[in-house]
C-alpha cells in the first residue's frame, strides 16, 4: 500500500467547480427551445435511441451506486453480478410487452396506459402514488449523496470549523442548485444530453481508478486471493439452497428478483419510461432500452472490480478496525480517491460522483414534474390552457419539486445512517404493487378498475408491512430484497383477480 497524500488541492476544487459549470451550460442549450408540454417533457420524441440508452442507465445509476458497489464487493465478492443479468431478462420482457402499448398510443407518461385500459382513476391513484415514492426514494439518494460528499470536503481547510451536518446541507443544495438549472430550461432534451456526458465522466472515473489500483497493486487481480484466506472473492454464482429467501444474491433469487425489479423500474416507473417516450418509434425504444441492460452489465462489473482491487489494496483489512482508516463499506472508495490518487485526477473522479448525483436527481425532477402536470394538473385544471400557459406551469412544478426534494434529503441528515437501508427500500414497497396492476391490464382481460384497485392496495399494504414492521420492531427482514417485487406483484395479481371474481359472480 503507497503513501497517503494530503486529500483535495485547490486544483481538484477548480476541476469540480469547472465540470459543474460546463454541465449547467450544456443542459441549458442542449435542450433548445421548448413551445409546449410535450417538447418540454418528451423532447419533441426525437431523440436518438443510443442517447436514450445512455441516459436511462446514468439515471438509475446514484452515488450511492458509486460508491456501496466496490464496498459491496471489498466486503463480500462477485455475486452481485447475478442480479444485473436479471436486469437484462426484465427489460428484454418490458421491450416485448408494455413498450408497443406505450407507443401505440402515443403517451404521454406511463399512467396514462392504466387510464386506457381501466380508467382515470387508476391513472391518477398510480400517479399519486409514483409522487410520494419517488421524493421518499430520491430525497434520501440526495441525502446519501452527501455522505461520500462531507467525507471529502472534511479534507479542505475551506471547511475547517463547519459541522457535519452544515456541511451535508452544504452538498445537497450545490447539487439541487445545479441540477435544477439545466432541469428547468433544457427540459427533458437538456438532461438526456447531460447524462450521456454525466455516465462518460463518472465512467470514465472509475476506469481511471481501476487503472491507477493496477499500477499501485503488484500482480493485480491475482493478489486479492493472497489477503482472502479461504473466501473466494471470485465467485460469480451462487446456488446455495440454504436460506433461500434470506440469503442475498443467490442465483435464482438475482435473476428473477433483478428481472421483476427491471420490469417496475423500467416498465412502469415514469422516471425512466419519460424517457423512452422520448425516441421516434418503437423500435428506438426498445434497442435503447435493451442496450440499456447490457451497458448496465459492463457497468457494475467495472465497479466490482474497483472494489476487489481496493481489497488487494488495503491488504484486506477488516472494516471498523482500529487500525482501519474507514468504519464502513461505503467510505472506502471515496477515501481511497481522496487521500491515494493523483490531484486533478482525483478532482475529475469527484466530478463523477456529482454526476451520478445529478443524473438521478434531475430524471427525478422532470418525471415528478411530468406525471403531476399531465396525469393531475391537465386533466383536473388546465383543460382550457394555452401551451404557453402549460409549459410555465411545468417549469413551476419542477421548482417546486426541486426544492420538495431538497427538503426531504435535509429531514434525513438528523437521522443519518439509521435509516438510509430501508429509506432505499421505499422503491420496492410501492414497484410490487405497480407491476401488478400493469400485469393485471395486460394479461387479464377480465379486470376492471375496481379489481385492479383493490390489487394495487393489497399489494402495498402487504410490502409495507413485509418490510416495515420488522424494521420498526428491530427484527431482521423475513425475505431479501431480491423477492420484493415478485412478492407485490403477486399479491396485486391475485387480490386482483380475486376481486374481478367476486365482481362478476355478483
Amino acid at each position: 500500500m503507497t503513501a497517503m497524500n494530503s486529500g483535495i488541492q485547490t486544483f481538484d476544487i477548480i476541476v469540480i467547480c469547472l465540470y459543474l459549470a460546463i454541465v449547467a451550460i450544456i443542459g441549458s442549450f442542449s435542450g433548445g427551445k421548448q413551445r409546449s408540454v410535450k417538447d418540454y417533457f418528451l423532447g419533441g420524441s426525437n431523440v436518438p435511441w443510443w442517447a436514450v440508452s445512455f441516459a436511462i442507465v446514468a439515471a438509475e445509476t446514484s452515488t450511492l451506486t458509486f460508491i456501496s458497489i466496490p464496498g459491496l464487493a471489498y466486503i463480500a465478492n462477485l455475486n452481485f453480478l447475478q442480479v444485473t443479468v436479471g436486469y437484462l431478462i426484465g427489460r428484454i420482457v418490458v421491450s416485448i410487452l408494455f413498450l408497443p402499448a406505450y407507443k401505440k398510443g402515443e403517451l404521454s407518461t406511463a399512467y396514462a396506459l392504466l387510464e386506457n385500459r381501466f380508467g382515470q382513476t387508476t391513472r391518477r391513484y398510480a400517479s399519486i402514488v409514483f409522487l410520494f415514492t419517488r421524493v421518499a426514494a430520491d430525497g434520501v439518494r440526495l441525502f446519501a449523496t452527501s455522505i461520500p460528499l462531507a467525507l471529502i470536503f472534511r479534507s479542505v481547510s475551506l471547511f475547517e470549523g463547519f459541522s457535519t451536518v452544515q456541511i451535508y446541507a452544504f452538498s445537497i443544495v450545490i447539487i439541487t442548485i445545479v441540477t435544477l438549472i439545466y432541469t428547468y430550461t433544457g427540459g427533458v432534451k437538456g438532461i438526456i444530453w447531460v447524462d450521456v456526458l454525466q455516465m462518460a465522466i463518472y465512467i470514465g472515473g472509475a476506469l481511471m481508478a481501476l487503472v491507477i489500483l493496477f499500477q499501485k497493486v503488484p500482480g493485480g487481480l491475482s493478489a486479492v486471493s493472497q489477503y482472502s484466506s479461504d473466501i473466494n472473492k471470485f465467485s460469480l454464482i451462487n446456488v446455495t439452497f440454504n436460506g433461500f429467501f434470506s440469503e442475498p444474491y443467490t442465483l435464482f433469487g438475482s435473476l428473477i428478483g433483478g428481472c421483476l425489479l427491471s420490469m417496475a423500474s423500467h416498465g412502469t416507473d415514469q422516471l425512466i419510461v419519460q424517457r423512452l417516450l422520448t425516441t421516434k418509434s418503437l423500435k428506438d425504444s426498445q434497442k435503447a432500452l435493451i442496450t440499456s441492460g447490457v451497458v448496465v452489465i459492463f457497468q457494475f462489473t467495472l465497479f466490482l472490480l474497483v472494489g476487489l482491487m481496493l481489497y488487494a489494496f488495503f491488504q484486506g483489512a477488516a472494516i471498523g478496525a482500529e487500525s482501519t482508516p474507514f468504519t464502513k463499506p461505503d467510505e472506502i472508495f471515496p477515501f481511497f480517491i481522496i487521500y491515494y490518487l493523483p490531484t486533478g485526477i482525483r478532482g475529475l473522479i469527484i466530478a463523477g460522483l456529482f454526476a451520478a448525483a445529478m443524473s438521478t436527481l434531475a430524471g427525478s425532477m422532470s418525471s415528478l414534474s411530468s406525471s403531476t402536470m399531465i396525469d393531475l394538473y391537465q386533466p383536473i385544471f388546465g383543460k382550457g390552457n394555452t401551451d404557453e400557459k402549460d409549459l410555465h406551469v411545468s417549469r413551476f412544478l419542477t421548482i417546486i419539486w426541486g426544492v420538495v426534494l431538497t427538503i426531504v434529503a435535509f429531514l434525513f441528515i438528523r437521522i443519518l445512517q439509521s435509516v438510509v437501508e430501508i429509506a432505499l427500500g421505499i422503491s420496492s414497497i410501492t414497484y410490487g404493487g405497480l407491476l401488478g396492476t400493469f400485469l393485471l391490464g395486460v394479461l387479464f382481460k377480465k379486470t376492471n378498475q375496481t379489481s385492479a384497485l383493490w390489487g394495487f392496495s393489497a399489494g402495498i399494504l402487504c410490502m409495507v408491512l413485509l418490510i416495515i414492521i420488522p424494521f420498526l420492531f428491530g427484527l431482521k427482514p423475513i425475505v431479501h430484497w431480491t423477492w420484493y417485487v415478485l412478492i407485490g406483484a403477486s399479491t396485486t395479481i391475485i387480490i386482483g383477480n380475486i376481486a374481478s371474481y367476486v365482481q362478476n359472480r355478483k
